[in-house]
């Protein structure tokens, strides 16, 4: 993988982070959007009560026109929900509309001797936890105007008769009533929208970790690539000097001799083949165009291949694709393959079963062993680098490969303990990502 794979990492990893952003502040703004429904029947209910209930001389033509303005803000709002551009100010635009929408209500109703007032602490304080620190003191800003603006301009509230005299106790009775429910509308919706900032903070953490492991694999790439280039000549030098042994008159006549230079000139070609792996993974082969086969073929070569390095492990693979699709076949996905089965013969060297299953358009590809299985340590850490029980430099990358190649695919590993003993890996993704389109 090159510097421009790097980038095209980090820029798809970025676009993820800033939709899961955006994605919160929607949640954030359905969430507003059910308080201004609650406020609105709250508001319609207070005004009809104190208007017939208590007799009090409202003027309910432009309080009703408020709340219709209201009503009509929402339904304008449930299309913009997918909108993931500029959520601050959406926030923030919905915010001060509350704001005016309270101001006005309360210019009504005696402005600020109504004892409602006190509402606007509750777009402070949801200003103060959704919105950037700008545009949270505007909001004290413009709440602090408003509060001041009705201390001077406001429409009375005058007492019906049967209540004169008794302003204190009908404040005191609407404080309590305001304070109950800014205290029941800040426990519900803070409790919504702090779940929602937590989810986002979990999945960028989890975007973070993952744009980190790919950058790993960056690095091992280009490692993989320089090393591949390096060991070219000498593997060909090699190769060479195994065929003018086997010329040599003096060797030729050793049968024994012959036949374990025929299996290094095999391993040789085996190491060629890899490398030439890896460099098609990277880009290097270009002029090659890709192989296209069956599935059930493309899983066949892997099995052979691995038969033949393995040929005293008891191996038990079954395959069941279904109309059996033409596929290309990815050299990235028969190493993450061939790497899993590796592991499994190094836990369970006297059997493994491979079973390859397809099923509503998903691949799964099942490796089983009987060995010990995984530790709690290794199940908690599954997928990350360098985690193995065994103790040399450079193990425990083979399922941090596959983690990482699956999660491109567009798939996943799981891993899990068999109850009769061994575990069980299973690499699963969509069939579109290696069918032929």
């Amino acid at each position: 993988m090159t510097s421009a794979g790097a980038r095209q990492g980090w820029q798809r990893w970025l676009a993820i982070a800033t939709a899961s952003t955006d994605a919160t502040g929607n949640a954030n703004m359905r969430q507003l959007v059910t308080l201004r429904w609650i406020a609105v029947a709250g508001q319609f209910v207070t005004i009809l009560f104190a208007r017939f209930g208590l007799g009090f001389d409202l003027p309910l033509v432009p309080m009703m026109a408020a709340l219709a303005a209201a009503v009509g803000l929402n339904l304008a709002s449930m299309p913009l929900y997918g909108w993931r551009k500029g959520a601050n100010i959406q926030l923030l635009l919905a915010l001060l509309f509350d704001v005016g929408l309270l101001s006005t209500q309360l210019y009504l109703a005696g402005g600020a001797t109504n004892p409602f007032i006190s509402l606007y602490l509750l777009h402070v304080v949801l200003g103060a936890v959704l919105l950037d620190r700008w545009s949270s003191w505007a909001i004290v800003a413009v709440t602090a105007v408003c509060f001041g603006v009705l201390t001077l301009y406001y429409h009375p509230l005058i007492l019906p008769p049967n209540y004169s005299g008794e302003y204190f106790i009908l404040y005191t009775i609407g404080s309590l009533l305001c304070f109950m429910l800014i205290a029941t509308l800040l426990m519900l919706f803070m409790t919504r929208i702090t779940g929602n900032l937590r989810a986002r903070d979990t999945r960028l953490a989890d975007l973070r970790q993952q744009a980190a492991e790919e950058d790993h694999i960056v690095r091992m790439g280009l490692l993989a690539s320089g090393a591949a280039h390096e060991l070219g000549t000498p593997l060909a030098s090699i190769a060479v000097i195994l065929a003018d042994w086997r010329r040599m008159p003096t060797l030729a006549q050793d049968a024994d001799l012959q036949a374990e230079i025929v299996e290094m000139q095999s391993e040789v070609q085996r190491c060629k083949a890899i490398v030439t792996g890896i460099l098609l993974s990277a880009g290097e082969a270009r002029g090659e165009a890709p192989e296209i086969m069956p599935l059930h073929q493309f899983l066949d070569a892997i099995v052979d291949e691995w038969r033949a390095v393995h040929p005293s492990v008891d191996f038990d693979y079954t395959t069941r694709v279904g109309d059996d699709p033409q596929v290309v076949s990815d050299p990235a996905l028969k190493q993450v393959i061939a790497n899993v089965l590796d592991n499994a013969a190094e836990a369970s060297p006297h059997w493994v079963a491979f079973r390859g299953e397809r099923s509503d358009g998903t691949l799964a590809l099942i490796v089983r062993d009987r060995g010990p299985g995984f530790s709690r340590e290794r199940l908690a850490s599954f997928g990350k680098p360098y985690q193995s029980s065994k103790r040399e430099p450079g193990h425990g990358l083979g399922l941090f490969l596959a983690v990482n190649v699956m999660r491109k695919l567009g798939g996943g590993v799981s891993v899990v303990n068999c109850d009769g003993g061994g575990a069980e890996v299973t690499i699963s993704m969509p069939l579109s990502a290696i069918a032929l389109s």
